[in-house]
């Protein structure tokens, strides 16, 4: 059986181009963080990257001259402060927004609104403004309230198209594809475990049922498994010990959704990836499941698919907390000049 989630398997290490369309001008807003650094990277190193323009209020000279220096045809560029954002924004097909404070020990995602909500309205409104045709990947904490802030920014200009706007939620499959691949001795860019919810805490719901290859755990384990899934990005930030959330993974992640979202849009078939975005699957009315890229974004949502009884009762579970984060940011967007 296929799987159903576009496996990263030489992703992130891919030969030569061959395709003429593999000429994707990509944007990274937030360039010179945690995540931004290592991601911009990634991108650099990526054929189907043709142009890359990276912005932030600091450093961003200085890394783009870094990055310029690397032996791939992506041509690097680096725009400082928000003067410079409008040149760097013009004729883009993929902006990723990593811009934002990181987790500190002790903080929940929720933690971080105040700061990043009006990082990613400030940012998206310019996205609406200079690129409003482009396809718009939100990294920035808590996701569960950025998107529909994006989407509230995008409808205030008029420009709204919801199959474009994405909440980056890879990082929590990748980790449950390790997982489970680590406690089953399996090739983890083998395994393929669809995550739907959203993506904070207990909104985050593994679909290890799903799983291809499939997998069978007691159920203590299952739920101690899904427990560490949901809570991996606690775990990294307490292992910095205040220097920092989950960047380098987070970076993988994000490149991953970006190479996908790039192939579809040069017309390959059959790519799949999970991601928080406007949706009529539940009663949530936004909610991360497997959707079918194309060139235009979103092509199809696959749904939910046939869940467990323990599946279930998470998804029933995780309501409450997502509705309630997507109000914060609907009312955020709403008031934000």
């Amino acid at each position: 059986m296929l799987s159903r989630i576009a496996r990263p398997s030489a992703v992130l290490c891919r030969g030569l181009a061959t395709s003429a369309q593999n000429n994707a001008k990509v944007a990274v807003l937030g360039a010179s963080g945690g995540i931004g650094q290592p991601l911009s990277l990634l991108l650099k190193n990526s054929p189907l990257v043709s142009r890359l323009t990276l912005y932030d209020i600091a450093h961003t000279p200085g890394v783009a001259a870094d990055l310029s220096h690397i032996e791939t045809r992506a041509n690097v560029k680096g725009y400082l402060g928000p003067e410079q954002l409008p040149d760097c924004l013009k004729g883009c097909d993929v902006v990723v927004i990593p811009a934002g404070v990181p987790r500190k020990p002790g903080m929940t995602r929720d933690d971080l609104f105040n700061t990043n909500a009006s990082i990613v309205a400030t940012l998206t409104t310019a996205c609406a403004k200079y690129c409003p045709e482009a396809m718009i990947c939100i990294i920035s904490n808590p996701v569960n309230s950025t998107i529909p802030i994006t989407s509230e920014v995008f409808k205030k200009h008029g420009v709204y198209n919801p199959n474009k706007i994405f909440g980056v939620t890879t990082l929590d499959i990748v980790r449950a594809n390790t997982f489970v691949a680590e406690l089953k001795g399996l090739d983890p860019a083998r395994v393929s475990v669809p995550v739907i919810g959203g993506h904070a805490g207990k909104t985050i719901i593994p679909l290890i049922s799903q799983c291809t290859p499939k997998v069978d755990f007691p159920q203590d384990q299952l739920e101690k498994l899904t427990g560490r899934i949901q809570e991996a990005g606690t775990e990294v930030v307490k292992a910095k010990a205040g220097a920092g959330s989950a960047t380098l993974s987070m970076a993988y992640a994000g490149a991953r959704f970006v190479f996908s979202l790039v192939d579809a849009m040069n017309g390959k078939e059959g790519v799949i990836e999970c991601s928080f975005v406007r949706s009529e699957e539940t009663e949530s009315p936004y909610f991360s499941t497997p959707l079918l890229l194309g060139k235009n974004g979103i092509e199809k949502n696959l749904g939910i698919g046939k869940i467990t009884p323990f599946e279930e009762k998470m998804v029933a579970e995780a309501m409450a907390e997502l509705k309630a984060s997507i109000k914060k940011g609907e009312d955020f967007a709403k008031n934000f000049k």
